[in-house]
């Protein structure tokens, strides 16, 4: 049976390999990022199977609504993969300033608890789903110069376990994926000089995405897999 099938963050690199990933297999999509024109720019439109969602993740009220569209298209919400995020470095944690670290909370946090306020309610009801968050292989142990960025994908480790012993009685799994450096063209201009076959690929990522997001992974409650290929 077709899945509805939710991504944040739908228009970057790792969105649209995993929403490739779902609609081979044949599941619907709902394709979520901040702004219309660049997910019409990254997709062929909207669809029987296919909606495009253009909604600000830090706001819960429009994300409230959003998701309301949704379920009252497609009728409910089997899987949410929360990929929005962002990534920022260089400063030491006394010099970073409080505009820097809210930005991280905001991309790496806000946006999966705006996202799990909207669509838990949902698969609660229906007493079954599964939700994929993007932690990172950072957020594993501290690291010079990127303090805000490895506190807010902590945070994300340690939700991804909260809620999946919340949740894991009433059918719902939440997981979590550790990718490592991720092989983008913006990674490959911005690190000439390493390696990207050491890298991950979108498309191995979107693997385990899938994976977790499968009904083979009904027993996989609260991981955190890394996903580091060579590196």
């Amino acid at each position: 049976m077709a899945r509805t099938v939710l991504i944040t963050g739908a228009a970057g690199n790792l969105g649209r390999a995993v929403a490739d990933s779902f609609e081979r297999a044949g599941d619907s999509v709902v394709l979520v990022d901040r702004s219309a024109e660049v997910l019409e720019r990254a997709f062929a439109g909207s669809g029987a199977e296919r909606m495009l969602v253009a909604v600000d993740l830090l706001q819960a009220d429009d994300v409230e609504q959003a998701v309301g569209r949704v379920a009252a298209q497609f009728g409910r919400i089997d899987v949410l993969c929360n990929l929005a995020g962002g990534f920022a470095m260089g400063t030491p944690v006394h010099a970073t300033a409080d505009a820097d670290w809210q930005r991280m909370q905001d991309l790496n946090v806000r946006t999966v608890l705006n996202m799990a306020r909207a669509v838990v309610p949902l698969m609660v009801q229906r007493g079954r789903g599964k939700i994929v968050n993007v932690g990172a292989n950072a957020a594993r142990r501290g690291a010079a110069h990127m303090g805000a960025y490895i506190a807010s994908k902590a945070e994300v480790l340690r939700l991804t376990e909260t809620m999946a012993a919340e949740l894991r009685e009433q059918g719902i799994n939440v997981n979590c994926v550790m990718p490592s450096i991720i092989d983008t063209p913006q990674n490959r201009a911005d690190m000439p000089d390493a390696d990207p076959k050491r890298w991950v690929s979108p498309e191995q990522l979107a693997a385990v995405i899938a994976f977790l997001a499968s009904d083979a992974a009904d027993a996989v409650h609260g991981a955190c897999i890394p996903v580091t290929g060579l590196s």
